[in-house]
């Protein structure tokens, strides 16, 4: 799929997520108003309006089926523990900086945090860690900065 195609198409369900923060689409609609297949909608989707980004996708098939996107708008405490939970166990290098990307765009944290914590969880910074174990370490050190720069950290259930 063409990055053009793909840019227009995400700009798009951004601008229909302005107002309101949530959007209901059917995937045939779009795909027909950009004269490409629902399967390139469904891309779009999966690749740029992730958990890990401030949204939730909810997804029904069936009679064109439709796709309904929220922005996800947490306080400051409940937006570091989404990211937190939606972290899990291990997180790769991408999806780590995504999500670091998206608090620091939703104010949740500031740009000195946000490029401090980029720099922990780096591969540079992993680099004495075997590489089969960096994402379980990474994923761990994110979370662990992630409730360092949450305020009121007593509060927070720091067994993650």
């Amino acid at each position: 799929m063409s990055s053009s195609l793909s840019n227009q198409i995400a700009s798009l369900l951004l601008e229909m997520l302005e107002d309101e923060g949530t959007t209901e689409i059917r995937r045939n609609d779009l795909a027909q108003t950009f004269g490409c297949v629902p399967s390139q909608i469904n891309y779009v989707i999966s690749s740029r309006f992730t958990p890990e980004r401030g949204y939730i996708v909810e997804s029904r098939r069936g009679g064109g089926g439709y796709v309904k996107i929220t922005r996800v708008s947490l306080d400051f405490p409940t937006a570091i523990m989404h990211a937190v939970n939606s972290v899990g166990l291990s997180i790769d290098s991408l999806t780590c900086r995504a999500c670091i990307l998206n608090l620091l765009s939703r104010g949740v944290l500031s740009e000195e945090e946000a490029k401090l914590i980029l720099s922990a969880v780096d591969d540079s910074a992993l680099r004495p860690v075997p590489p089969e174990y960096r994402d379980a370490a990474r994923a761990s050190i994110l979370k662990q900065m992630l409730l360092a720069a949450a305020p009121e950290k007593s509060k927070i259930d720091n067994k993650n």
